[in-house]
This record gives structure tokens, C-alpha cells and sequence, in this order.
């Protein structure tokens, strides 16, 4: 398995395993991926991976938190992994690779928010040094239903 950079050509691929993640019901109140345009414009372009066995199985990109300069070193991340390549170690590869990548440009916290039934994420998490920070409790409503979200961090043992 390849784990490289995300490229405009990817697009298709990792916006059809978004949409596949979403229709779970369990990765994100979004219930539709974005198109293109909007998915790249809200991610920063050099923290954007894609994992890649033939095709595309998985990716992991994150997002500014605030524009505020006391933020500068904190960003949010989003992973997705292909059904067909869940429990194969696709997405740990990615976020090891997402951290490297973070530390390496000074981002001391990586930050993400995940629905407690989505235990697969939440053990993934906890390998790749993932806290629990808390919980946020009714915070949204997912078809219909009022939803918490686990607020996880990792915050770098090398930066700050």
C-alpha cells in the first residue's frame, strides 16, 4: 500500500469514499460530499494523503480551526477508508503519515470529532495516540435524531 499525497486527479475516488463513509449515518452530520471545488478550498493542500492499493482505499486531509494566529498550530482532521479496506491497518497508515506530516510544519494539536457509535474510529484514534477530551452532549441533529460527538486530540509530544 502506497500512502501518498492527495492530487486533483484523486478527486473522484476520495469523494465517492466520503460519500460512502457518510452514508453510514455514523462519520458526519454531512449527509452529501462536497464537490471538488468545495472539498479543496476547505482543505489545507499540504496536509491531504490518500492511501492507495491499485485504487484509492482511504484518505485523511485536515482544515484550519480559526484564523486566529493562536491557532495557527491547531487543525481538524477528517479520515475515510474504503468498506472494502476497513480492519486492514489503511487508516492507521494514514494518520501516522498525517501526523509526520503536521509535526513537521509545526502543528501541535490535530483535532476531530467523532460519533460515539463509530467505535472503529474511536479505537483507530486511541492507536494513533488519540485522546478524549469530553463530550458534547445533543450538539446536532442527524436525520431527525439529536447526536453527541467525542471530542478527540492529539497533541505533539515535539511541537510547542
Amino acid at each position: 500500500m502506497l500512502i501518498r499525497p492527495m492530487a486533483a486527479d484523486d478527486a473522484h475516488q476520495v469523494l465517492a469514499i466520503y460519500q460512502a463513509g457518510l452514508d453510514t449515518g455514523h462519520a458526519s452530520f454531512e449527509t452529501t460530499a462536497p464537490d471538488w471545488p468545495a472539498f479543496d478550498t476547505t482543505r489545507l493542500p499540504g496536509h491531504r494523503f490518500v492511501a492507495q492499493d491499485g485504487e484509492i482505499v482511504g484518505w485523511v486531509a485536515v482544515s484550519q480551526v480559526s484564523a486566529r494566529p493562536v491557532y495557527r498550530g491547531v487543525v481538524e482532521h477528517s479520515i475515510y477508508i474504503s468498506p472494502a479496506a476497513h480492519g486492514q491497518g489503511v487508516g492507521l497508515a494514514l494518520l501516522h503519515r498525517l501526523i509526520a506530516s503536521t509535526e513537521a510544519a509545526g502543528i501541535w494539536t490535530i483535532q476531530s470529532g467523532v460519533f460515539p457509535e463509530n467505535k472503529a474510529s474511536l479505537r483507530l484514534h486511541e492507536k494513533a495516540g488519540f485522546r478524549t477530551v469530553g463530550v458534547r452532549e445533543r450538539v446536532g441533529r442527524h436525520h431527525g435524531v439529536w447526536r453527541d460527538v467525542v471530542l478527540l486530540e492529539r497533541r505533539s509530544p515535539t511541537v510547542g
